[in-house]
């Protein structure tokens, strides 16, 4: 089936200005690099997700899921087949009293606010964690001593049939970095929080220096993915990339970041080619220098 007769059924159900052909996904990334997705979905409502999802699986067109791009890498040549994106576009919240109901796609910065002028804690860690509330529940994301688990009381997902099915905490089986989510290739649509009445102004200050611990310890000033690599066992990626002497080397417009070297950044116009070297010959030469392998925690997808 063409991308034209997949496009001709997505619209069925799903508002023609929700679909966009040939997008760029450097527009989607937080990187700011990748070449064209043939199609591009952008749904407001569970019923559009499910659509979209039933018409490439029962197509057989392969599909992406992503939120607003901030862990992943997107080859020059972009990607074949349908882009879902929950963003933005997916991003409705209720608050009533202390617990909140929000759509996977909204930002946790925007969701850390919102929570903020409620005067509600327990979210003040999540304030400062780049991407979605949806991808951050997939792999329990966590900061400054803080996860996703100690908030969520449960989730509403798609499972492989496209069936909507509540998970409670329990259910959602939390790890470090992990979940029933991420394991089974789940999809979030809705989350429910709970969290407690606090002080407004020590929850405002508790965010307020959260947010200045990071920006001043990362490269938030220039497109990246977030950190490059997962953290080895026993290991610090980026001490063990600047150890390795590579602080601030640059393969094109991809540099290992001057502020903290588990981070490769785009200083310019950089390709996914630019960076998929870098951290090919960043893995080279920590492994040639301290026998670690290091393996990348940012997603790389897309036409080879």
């Amino acid at each position: 089936m063409t991308m034209n007769e997949i496009y001709d059924k997505l619209k069925e159900k799903i508002q023609i200005e929700h679909i966009r052909l040939q997008e760029m996904m450097r527009d989607h990334t937080s990187f700011k690099i990748g070449g064209p997705a043939d199609i591009m979905v952008l749904p407001t409502t569970i019923e559009e997700v499910q659509h979209a999802l039933l018409v490439c699986r029962e197509n057989h067109v392969p599909y992406y899921v992503i939120g607003n791009g901030s862990n992943l890498l997107v080859r020059d040549k972009g990607i074949r087949g349908v882009v879902i994106k929950l963003a933005e576009n997916f991003s409705d919240i209720v608050i009533d009293g202390s617990r909140i109901k929000a759509q996977a796609g909204i930002l946790l910065s925007v969701l850390s606010k919102k929570i903020m002028r409620e005067s509600l804690e327990g979210f003040e860690f999540a304030s400062g964690i780049p991407g979605t509330l949806g991808g951050a529940v997939s792999m329990n994301a966590g900061a400054y001593g803080g996860e996703m688990k100690d908030v969520v009381i449960g989730a509403s997902v798609l499972d492989h049939n496209c069936n909507v099915i509540y998970l409670d905490r329990e259910q959602l089986t939390f790890e470090y970095r992990n979940s029933l989510v991420q394991r089974k290739g789940f999809i979030v649509l809705e989350v429910d929080i709970a969290l407690q009445k606090g002080d407004y102004e020590r929850i405002k200050e508790i965010t307020a220096d959260l947010i200045v611990k990071r920006t001043t310890k990362q490269p938030l000033h220039l497109p990246s993915a977030g950190s490059t690599f997962k953290r080895p066992p026993g290991y610090f990626a980026g001490k063990l990339i600047e150890d390795a002497g590579l602080k601030g080397v640059r393969v094109g417009d991809a540099q290992v970041s001057e502020l903290h070297s588990g981070f490769v950044v785009n200083v310019g116009n950089a390709t996914a080619a630019d960076v998929i070297h870098l951290i090919k010959l960043i893995q080279k030469v920590v492994r040639d220098q301290f026998e670690v392998e290091l393996h990348p925690e940012v997603r790389i997808v897309g036409e080879e």
